[in-house]
């Protein structure tokens, strides 16, 4: 049974990336949902660990964990920045 469940997370995960000029890439808005995460903040703790565990063994977090801003239009003309994170594997 618990080979059928990371198959199936798997497959989620797979699915859930994106590919731009042969990069395939994350939006951890998406990611926090998929992993279980049901706040933000929790999640960016642990995207920020990710991130120094990286610079930990000798990466460069820049190049896996891009910060990107998405203004998202409200209404009122109220607008929101919506901050996101992009995971890579290089």
């Amino acid at each position: 049974m618990e080979k059928e469940i990371i198959i199936k997370l798997n497959k989620t995960f797979e699915e859930a990336a994106y590919e731009q000029d042969g990069i395939e890439y994350w939006l951890a808005r998406e990611l926090q949902n998929l992993l279980g995460y049901s706040e933000w903040r929790n999640f960016l703790n642990a995207i920020e660990k990710a991130k120094q565990s990286c610079e930990t063994s000798g990466q460069q977090a820049i190049d896996h964990f891009v910060d990107i801003n998405k203004t998202i239009a409200m209404p009122f003309v109220i607008r929101y920045k919506n901050i996101h994170v992009v995971f890579s594997i290089h």
